[in-house]
């Protein structure tokens, strides 16, 4: 696939969803000792992201402030094959809304058109390319702090528009 893609004959993206809390994400943290490590924890809404990330470095995305679904990925597939002129082959992980009855009809159809579906083995997250970018993102790009909804939008945006130039 790769030399596909490589000759010019197929687009190739690894494909992955991804929400992001207006906590940040604390897996760890240094304070004096004596201290205690404190970060505002309000609970509010997700932004979800699904993305492709293409064998040649672009990242393309859409987001909501609601669970990605069946159809949302659906309607993504059908805007990523108009958008690269030619074959689409996407590698993506076995979530159920990938595989959903109610859209194999559009799936049908996409294939028809040339959009390619490679699904990874269970449990591999290692195999899949965006998954360092969504790592990348939440743990080493976003700075720590809360944000609100409107703040962490504009956050998430300012990343996905500057990858390549400043991340």
């Amino acid at each position: 696939m790769r030399q596909q893609a490589e000759a010019g004959e197929i687009a190739l993206a690894y494909l992955d969803e991804v929400g992001f809390a207006q906590i940040h994400p604390n897996r760890s943290a240094w304070t004096p000792v004596g201290e205690q490590h404190q970060i505002e924890a309000s609970r509010g809404k997700r932004l979800h992201v699904i993305g492709a990330f293409r064998s040649k470095g672009q990242v393309v995305r859409m987001a909501w402030w609601c669970a990605v679904n069946a159809l949302l990925f659906v309607g993504f597939l059908g805007l990523r094959r108009e958008k690269v002129g030619k074959p689409l082959t996407l590698i993506l992980d076995n979530a159920s809304f990938h595989t959903a009855r109610a859209i194999q009809p559009h799936l049908e159809v996409l294939r028809r058109r040339g959009v390619t579906l490679y699904f990874l083995p269970p449990y591999s997250p290692e195999l899949n390319r965006i998954e360092k970018l969504w790592h990348l993102i939440k743990h080493t790009w976003m700075a720590v702090k809360h944000r609100d909804a409107n703040t962490l939008e504009a956050d998430v945006n300012a990343i996905f528009n500057n990858i390549g130039k400043e991340f």
